[in-house]
């Protein structure tokens, strides 16, 4: 049969979810057994969809095209890709769903056969993804966001070049190879040490470039775990600033749920899921090469789930002796998942550890269970809260940074829900907003968890500090925080910020004069070139999270490198785009 067109639309990919979301054939396909997972393909995804669909589309709402939830469900999807690659020919075949839509909504949109398989399948992907998250919004609310921040961010007129430092070894023989995942260093009266840690317990001492087991933390715990992934494990350490002479090292790691008794328990209701641990090692001989002491635990805590724990242990590098801050610890614990787990409450609240950045006293007494102190000018000492707390309202509070060149600003990185990342300034007795915010945005429990909304005038009006740096997920899945440069070998790149995204290993900087709280800081993409080369980490591990981590040494010089193949860069170079790299 043939049919007239009436109108084309050549922006959006408008009639095949018009069909898609209003049809159902008679046996629907499972979901769950063909659609890509995973963050790369969902991102690249939406990369697809915002080129060509979200003018016209969205997930809880009727636009210029109808609401998307639940079409990956109702639809066999070779049908729904050959429907894309020639929209106009499957209505003229007489397929019965097709043609009545058309007669419905009377428009035709253009075949996308210029779409590539691997397009296809991750555009299907993200819609899947989507999709079955508006199943969760029991709360109906409308106005979703698919692409908060539509203007991309430009390119820098700066290269990063590294080169190739150390290669730590493989901590498994079953993929990935290794989980580095902090880096210290640890300034010395002989000059300076540099450390870094692969989650599955070991952490490593770096000699001449070469890498040798310091403390192998997993042989020392019985009740060690790095499994499930997601962050499990040793997931940070820190070294006393006094540790030449006291030899205090500190942990986090993780055990399975029950494994004692949490002096931060989950209600009664909720099921613990893990146990994250913050220990203090105290080394017999703190200038050897190896480890050897005595261990004491300061404080356990429970997660409803896998995720989201103690992912940072830090001093503050800026603080000097008999300063206030001076050997003080700060700890981020994230939410455990307890937003999205039915337990939203538990997190963004200051009578509650999930969520925040504590600030403790290692050597102190003071806590509940006397093995830690609390600082008495910390925010909520004295007020209703715990007084462990120094500031609150984060998802995941992955990395926290200080600028040592003489700002003294602190840097928190906070990984978003499947919207906006960002970079927070951190300031005492602080909300950042998790989990009614997402970047500036809102976010709603109760909604499409995939997706943020604006802000209405009630909502500015909260008492929430917005990020001093946020991108979407058109640019990243997860950020990683990095640091301010500080050292002398390249002068070019003093006073900029560089951090960037875990999955995809793309760097960003922000210049430190632009970023203050009340205002968002311009953000630029910068090229890499590697030992030489043009080059993205990406490319190095096609296909694969490149899982970018920053580190810097007590000079300020900085390095890169990949949590999965044990790879460790140095930053060598930061420089000016000629015409022939620009190409």
């Amino acid at each position: 049969m043939k049919i007239p067109a009436k109108l084309f639309i050549p922006t959006a990919l408008l009639l095949v979810l018009t069909l898609l979301s209003s049809c159902r054939s008679e046996e629907p396909k499972k979901a769950e057994q063909n659609y890509l997972r995973g963050e790369l393909p969902v991102q690249e995804g939406m990369v697809v969809f915002n080129q060509n669909c979200a003018s016209c589309h969205n997930f809880n709402t009727t636009e210029i095209g109808p609401n998307l939830a639940g079409i990956t469900e109702a639809m066999d999807k070779e049908w729904i890709k050959r429907f894309i690659q020639n929209p106009q020919q499957v209505i003229e075949n007489g397929d019965e769903r097709a043609v009545a839509q058309f007669e419905k909504f009377g428009v035709y949109m253009p075949s996308f056969k210029y779409l590539k398989e691997n397009e296809l399948e991750n555009l299907l992907a993200f819609i899947h993804k989507f999709s079955e998250g508006e199943k969760k919004n029991t709360s109906n609310r409308t106005g979703a966001l698919i692409n908060p921040i539509e203007t991309p961010i430009p390119d820098s007129e700066f290269i990063l070049s590294i080169e190739d430092f150390t290669t730590i070894p493989p901590s498994s023989d079953k993929a990935p190879d290794t989980r580095i995942n902090t880096l210290r260093a640890l300034p010395t009266s002989e000059g300076e040490r540099l450390f870094i840690a692969d989650l599955r317990g070991k952490i490593y001492e770096i000699t001449s470039e070469s890498p040798v087991v310091y403390l192998d933390v997993k042989n020392q715990l019985e009740g060690f775990i790095d499994q499930p992934g997601l962050g499990s494990g040793l997931g940070s350490f820190a070294f006393h600033p006094d540790f030449e002479n006291n030899g205090l090292l500190y942990t986090t790691h993780t055990e399975p749920s029950e494994t004692k008794v949490a002096d931060f328990a989950v209600p009664e209701g909720a099921k613990s899921r893990l146990q994250w641990v913050l220990s203090e090692w105290k080394s017999d001989s703190p200038n050897e090469q190896t480890y050897e002491g005595k261990r004491r635990e300061l404080v356990r805590v429970d997660m409803v789930s896998q995720i989201h724990g103690f992912q940072e242990l830090t001093f503050n590098p800026y603080s000097k002796p008999n300063s206030p801050d001076y050997g003080l610890l700060y700890l981020g614990v994230g939410d455990g998942g307890a937003a999205l787990a039915g337990y939203p409450e538990l997190c963004g609240n200051s009578t509650h550890i999930w969520g925040s950045v504590l600030r403790i006293d290692p050597l102190g007494t003071n806590s509940k269970n006397g093995k830690y102190g609390i600082p008495k000018d910390n925010p909520f000492v004295g007020t209703v809260g715990l007084g462990e707390i120094w500031c609150t309202g984060f998802r995941n509070p992955h990395r926290i940074t200080w600028d040592i060149s003489g700002s003294d600003k602190m840097f928190i990185s906070n990984i978003g829900q499947h919207s906006v990342e960002e970079v927070n300034l951190g300031v005492k007795g602080a909300h950042y907003g998790w989990p009614f915010r997402e970047g500036s945005f809102v976010f709603d429990v109760n909604a499409n968890p995939e997706m943020v909304y604006r802000p209405s005038e009630q909502d500015l009006a909260a008492d929430f500090v917005p990020p001093v740096i946020q991108y979407d997920h058109d640019e990243g899945n997860a950020v990683s925080g990095g640091f301010v440069y500080a050292g002398s070998q390249i002068p070019s790149l003093r006073n900029t910020y560089l951090f960037g995204d875990i999955p995809r290993g793309t760097l960003f900087s922000a210049p430190l004069s632009q970023i203050e709280n009340g205002q968002q800081a311009k953000v630029e993409k910068v090229r890499l070139e590697i030992n030489h080369n043009p080059s993205e980490l990406i490319d190095i591990r096609p296909n694969e999270r490149v899982d970018l981590r920053f580190g810097q040494n007590s000079s300020g010089e900085m390095f890169l490198f990949t949590k999965s193949n044990g790879k460790v860069y140095r930053i060598v170079d930061y420089k000016r785009k000629t015409a022939s790299s620009a190409n």
